[in-house]
């Protein structure tokens, strides 16, 4: 058990457990919710302040912290307490700021342009610690005002893949949406999935109806397949069915990402037969200039050449923008700065 990872019936349950009132449930759930430690819980007794900082607690801590002079996106390397790492990007824009965050320690999905999976998966990251990234995010940059959050929208696109953590992500989402948790509008969050078919069709009754992003990035199976093993298991036409249907029932736009890789899927008849592929979706396409991975050894186009991949996606009625490229100075990619901190650590550098 992790304090951090509580909801507010298994407080009242510890407590009671404990030989304190059950209205001491409301205090601890709010400073929870703040990221606050027991012993920073000063509306409550010392002595229960001792026996809750005697549960352990799950939190999360910043390690490193990278700054971009380009365009003042934040890299954080966050601690875990148990000595594992994982990575988020703070990402600011003139709507506010949006946390990227983690989901697993490492990636099992195998995808070749991302170096979150190049290790594989060491383990699912719980709900608190999810919060964990965006309350230590929100002690290193405090809000300005008063009563504002630091962290406007959240992005579930770090390290993992969402829907391979289904309990654990859809307990963060329904915590960190809450008028008595974070209160972060469900319109404000995006979840990036390969596509696991079936949890995304659980997902539309489990979880506030956020916005959708799905890892698309071919328009036919083998090249899918060649970037995305997932696509052996749910083929392209599976997976843009399932988004279909989720657009469908929520009436929420469904986001395709596709990242451009020279001489794989970025030309002229890639723009046509994704257009094709796409037609009669409520969704809307984000390019992406691929981040450099090199251990890949993919190569990204330019972002004149994505520009005008857009242009041909929008000539043929698809709703599409290239991304605007962050953190490209400070290791944006999923993945690299914690792969560059382990080597380090292990002497492989």
């Amino acid at each position: 058990m992790y304090l951090a990872d509580l909801t507010k019936p298994e407080i009242e349950t510890l407590l009671s457990e404990l030989g304190e009132p059950k209205y001491r449930a409301g205090q601890v759930w709010d400073w929870l919710n703040r990221g606050a430690r027991p012993q920073e819980m000063t509306n409550l007794p010392a002595t229960l302040r001792d026996k809750l900082s005697a549960i352990p607690y799950g939190g999360v801590e910043i390690e490193r912290k990278l700054f971009s002079a380009k365009d003042g996106t934040v890299k954080y390397l966050f601690r875990l307490e148990d000595e594992n790492l994982v990575e988020g990007v703070l990402m600011r824009y003139h709507y506010g700021n949006t946390l990227c965050l983690s989901t697993q320690i490492g990636c099992n999905m195998g995808c070749k342009f991302c170096a979150s999976t190049l290790e594989g998966c060491v383990r699912n990251l719980r709900p608190g610690e999810m919060l964990g990234q965006i309350f230590a995010v929100e002690r290193d940059e405090p809000a300005k005002e008063a009563g504002r959050r630091t962290v406007t929208n959240i992005v579930l696109m770090g390290s993992g893949e969402p829907l391979d953590n289904y309990d654990n992500v859809v307990a963060f989402l329904n915590r960190v949406t809450a008028q008595d948790g974070l209160r972060i509008s469900p319109r404000n969050i995006s979840v990036s999935t390969c596509g696991i078919v079936p949890k995304i069709a659980q997902f539309l009754q489990d979880a506030p109806h956020v916005t959708l992003s799905i890892s698309l990035h071919a328009h036919d199976d083998e090249t899918r397949t060649s970037m995305m093993p997932i696509n052996k298991v749910y083929p392209i036409d599976s997976v843009i069915a399932a988004a279909k249907n989720y657009a469908d029932k929520t009436g929420r736009r469904v986001v395709f990402e596709y990242a451009l890789i020279r001489g794989v899927n970025a030309s002229l008849a890639d723009a046509e037969a994704l257009a094709k592929k796409l037609r009669g979706i409520l969704c809307h396409v984000n390019l992406i200039p691929l981040n450099p991975v090199p251990e890949r050894g993919l190569d990204g186009v330019t972002r004149a050449e994505a520009e005008q991949f857009c242009a041909w996606l929008t000539e043929r009625n698809i709703s599409a923008t290239v991304r605007r490229e962050m953190g490209t100075d400070i290791e944006g990619a999923c993945g690299q700065l914690r792969r560059r901190i382990l080597h380090e650590i292990r002497g492989q550098n």
